[in-house]
């Protein structure tokens, strides 16, 4: 029996695993833009010398008119937002506290199916916390510079994909689905969850050009914000929900706001902006029923404002909004990033750059630039290339249907580019619009870095050994020759070290009568025989008794019994006369306790790893931790799999 020692988020062991793994993940990143800056430098050295260089039109590919002034905030907006959310999941907590201090919180007032959704997603988290981690950050750093440096045509609007596809897993796993069936639901704590904008605006971008060339996209967008802001005002008001009480009274609960408030207010922050929050709470506390209405006032004129989608009452809104927002997110989301575990700023930046990119598309429509066709040269040949092809994709044929500009606007035919004499394709792309297009190759290699072990790990059945290594510490690694002993097995067959020569061992201590960590550690050798494979024909699972009252064949049969041992056949439960055993015992170090009024023993969790010449190799500490932490059982499971394996 031993107790089991959980992992604190801060652990040493796991930290530096994370940082190594973000520094080797770095240099592939560094290797890669190596890489990209080669072959940029390769296409402009061939462009240059087949006489190419100076025949493109100035803006690479002929462009209809700039980009919309809507679509760049938000591709701007969000694909920073993406890099800032990825930077703060280079935290030191991230591996091990985002699953405990973030996401089952999130999940916790949630409905069954939706806890039982997240579980799945901290299951793969859990088992694999430095892979999870580091790839969350290069996938959110890798779709933040997607978006960034994404030209226009399918790569921008695959950059809007890949940002709501990410954004919708977060808001799935991370967020809990918003906690939008949580109790205690508010916009004031961020609902529907802050990934779901990330989600809307990925869609937006993702979205053919030709539907940002009218004010009806911005209509919808600023309509659907509308129906958003007077649903929040309506959850807001409802009774019965801690929102229109301040501080407790009648020994009553306190008021929701005002808790919020103080708990905000105990995270690791700055202290001027715990002051902020602690004297808004202090305030709310006085003033809860009058907080509230204002809250649910502002929530609800700001909803009509933008259901009429008239440009001046739909400024208005706006205006009052991005004021609301700011106070809410200094006041009670208290900037959301801080306290060593924040993944974001939280709901109200991404939620203020919708609704203000929904107005900019309603009232800032694309000007349209007039299209300019140069004279063709003597030493150049004309090459044809539909008009608003510097939209598209820079192929030859320009942008697919509908991404281009309608019919008649703008230019009437194809406009003649000049292109020099067997260049052909490669000399149509302006080298700013080429570099562009391999900016958005590195950066889809960016998400990969991170998705790719990601993947991978998540369909590993065991968890990383890493778990074990933190709380058990780091093998240790001998050669000396194992003690010798003389024991018999559950079956009556004698088992000494000779009888062991030519098969790799695993030698641990077991108590018969143990309920506590004995289990577990004969689960894990189940684990591990299966793991091994065909290799575990090689390879003997053998357990000393360690306990000096209950010593009998009797009692190791019935605990193989208990836990299913008995259908290993290399499986060795081993014990004899008490002077043998407390011989081994004395050999392997291995102290045992009677515990008091009690048939338990206290003794030490060890694996000694023996190899086929009977030399000691490695000695494992089997410390099971908490009986609830499965992740840490498959952690050490995978580790002696392992060590079997490399001594085998």
């Amino acid at each position: 029996m031993n107790m089991g020692n959980g992992l604190s988020a801060d652990n040493p062991t796991v930290t530096a695993a994370f940082r190594s793994a973000m520094m080797h993940q770095f240099l592939i990143v560094v290797f890669l833009a190596a890489l990209l800056a080669i072959v940029w430098n390769t296409v402009r050295t061939l462009r240059y010398r087949n006489g190419a260089s100076g025949t493109e039109s100035t803006d690479g590919m002929t462009s209809a008119y700039p980009e919309p002034v809507a679509r760049r905030l938000l591709r701007l907006s969000f694909g920073i937002l993406w890099i800032v959310d990825g930077l703060l999941q280079t935290q030191n907590a991230m591996p091990l506290g985002l699953p405990s201090q973030v996401v089952t919180p999130a999940a916790g007032s949630s409905p069954g199916w939706i806890q039982h959704v997240v579980a799945q997603g901290v299951s793969i988290w859990s088992d694999h916390p430095v892979t999870a981690a580091a790839a969350t950050v290069w996938i959110q750093v890798g779709v933040g510079l997607f978006l960034l440096v994404a030209p226009r045509g399918r790569w921008s609007r695959t950059a809007g994909l890949v940002s709501a596809g990410w954004g919708l897993l977060v808001w799935v796993f991370g967020e809990a689905f918003g906690g939008v069936l949580g109790h205690g639901a508010s916009w004031l704590f961020g609902w529907p969850g802050a990934a779901l904008f990330y989600v809307v605006a990925g869609v937006l971008l993702a979205l053919p050009d030709r539907l940002w060339e009218t004010a009806r996209l911005g209509r919808v967008v600023i309509r659907g914000m509308g129906v958003y802001f007077v649903g929040a005002a309506v959850l807001q008001a409802w009774p019965g929900r801690g929102f229109w009480t301040g501080a407790a009274s009648g020994g009553g609960a306190q008021g929701s706001v005002a808790a919020m408030a103080d708990q905000m207010s105990q995270i690791s922050q700055p202290s001027v902006t715990a002051s902020w929050v602690r004297a808004f709470g202090s305030f709310d506390s006085s003033h809860g029923w009058a907080v509230n209405a204002a809250v649910v006032a502002l929530l609800f004129g700001i909803g009509a404002c933008f259901l009429t989608a008239r440009p001046r009452l739909v400024r208005i809104g706006a205006a009052v909004g991005a004021a609301l927002c700011l106070a809410t997110w200094v006041l009670v989301q208290d900037f959301g990033f801080f306290g060593g575990v924040g993944t974001d700023p939280n709901s109200m930046i991404p939620m203020t750059l919708v609704f203000a990119g929904g107005y900019l598309a309603l009232v800032r429509l694309p000007a349209r630039a007039p299209v300019v066709s140069p004279e063709p040269t003597a030493a150049a040949e004309t090459v044809a290339v539909p008009a608003g092809a510097g939209v598209g994709d820079g192929g030859p044929a320009g942008p697919g249907p509908g991404d281009g500009v309608p019919s008649g606007v703008g230019t009437t035919g194809p406009d003649p580019v000049p292109v020099a004499a067997g260049v052909g394709r490669l000399a149509r792309l302006h080298p700013s619009y080429l570099l562009r297009c391999l900016a958005a190759v590195g950066a889809l290699g960016v998400v990969l870095i991170g998705a790719a072990p990601m993947a991978v790990a998540s369909t590993s059945a065991t968890a990383d050994p890493i778990l074990t290594t933190a709380v058990n510490g780091t093998p240790d690694y001998v050669d000396a020759p194992a003690p010798a002993f003389t024991l018999t097995d559950q079956y009556g067959t004698t088992v000494t070290p000779a009888s062991l020569a030519g098969h790799t061992t695993a030698l641990t201590f077991l108590d018969p009568t143990c309920t506590s960590d004995c289990p577990l550690i004969a689960q894990e050798l189940k684990v591990v025989d299966r793991m091994l494979g065909a290799d575990a024909a090689h390879v003997e699972l053998v357990a000393v008794v360690a306990n000096p009252v209950f010593t009998t064949s009797a009692a190791t049969r019935a605990f193989d019994r208990q836990e299913g041992m008995d259908q290993l056949p290399n499986w060795h439960f081993v014990t004899g006369p008490l002077p043998a055993l407390h011989a081994v015992w004395n050999a392997y170090g291995v102290q045992t306790l009677v515990v008091p009024a009690g048939a338990m023993v206290a003794h030490p969790d060890l694996v000694y790893v023996i190899d086929g010449r009977g030399r000691m190799r490695v000695v494992l500490s089997s410390n099971p931790g908490a009986q609830t932490d499965t992740a840490l059982h498959s952690s050490f499971s995978a580790e002696l799999t392992a060590q079997l394996r490399r001594f085998a």
